[in-house]
């Protein structure tokens, strides 16, 4: 079996479309793991590529990482910066991408025959290449074998037509830029709302010896400015992503 993991961003509405078009192989399902904590935007965008592709779209889900930051502030796999000077440990890719996709594909799946899982990393983001860490999934990355970037990724969508879709990423991730940041505010201010009360939520636990914070300026996000203030060498999202299912 063979299936594409769609994050409904750029370089994966590509990978999906250009199967769509037979310009390569199509797969058997194209499925998203949904942490229920993406723009409302980027859903309608993965309502219309369910509505529009020759093949099926899977949503699989390991809950709403939202509500239960919300409910259980003690829980943290979102790396949220600190006031200790570092950031949390990592577990939200894991935990909400990597092993919902996991669980999906593993009774699909026997000895000698994996599950091909076809992953839309561009050759500007090379490095975020990953062998599959279970047997039975092999990863590859047409987007590299097709030498596309992803601004080739723009250029072919905007050539047969497609609007280039929103950036996909939960809107909580803490490596968002200020330009990111302000996107947000801007064009999504409900959702910039709540995501600010996760923002508050995640500091109301006394058993903490640290604070956490979703922007690396240590200050409440809806304190923050972001018309002004300088990036600070904001952590590059694409290289640090190890898994290379976020914000494709």
């Amino acid at each position: 079996m063979k299936i594409i993991s769609l994050g409904a961003g750029v370089q994966s509405t590509t990978l999906a479309l250009l199967a769509h078009h037979e310009e390569i192989e199509p797969p058997d399902y194209a499925v998203f793991a949904d942490t229920v904590w993406e723009p409302k935007a980027v859903y309608k965008h993965l309502d219309w590529l369910e509505g529009h592709l020759n093949f099926s779209v899977v949503r699989v889900s390991a809950g709403n990482l939202k509500e239960r930051l919300l409910t259980e502030p003690e829980f943290a796999p979102v790396p949220f910066f600190t006031d200790t000077g570092g950031m949390g440990q990592r577990q939200c890719t894991s935990n909400y991408k990597v092993r919902p996709i996991q669980k999906f594909c593993k009774p699909h799946a026997s000895r000698g025959n994996p599950v091909i899982c076809q992953i839309g990393i561009s050759t500007d983001e090379w490095a975020r290449m990953k062998p599959s860490r279970v047997k039975y999934i092999k990863n590859t990355w047409p987007l590299i074998d097709l030498e596309m970037s992803r601004n080739d990724c723009k250029d072919w969508l905007k050539g047969r037509g497609y609007a280039v879709p929103p950036k996909s990423a939960c809107l909580g991730c803490p490596y968002h830029n200020n330009a990111q940041w302000r996107e947000i505010k801007i064009e999504y201010p409900e959702e910039f709302e709540e995501t600010c009360k996760v923002d508050e939520a995640i500091r109301v636990d006394d058993k903490f010896k640290f604070k956490r914070y979703m922007h690396r300026s240590l200050k409440s996000l809806r304190d923050v400015d972001f018309r002004t203030m300088e990036e600070m060498g904001q952590l590059n999202f694409f290289n640090d992503e190890c898994e290379g299912m976020c914000g494709v």
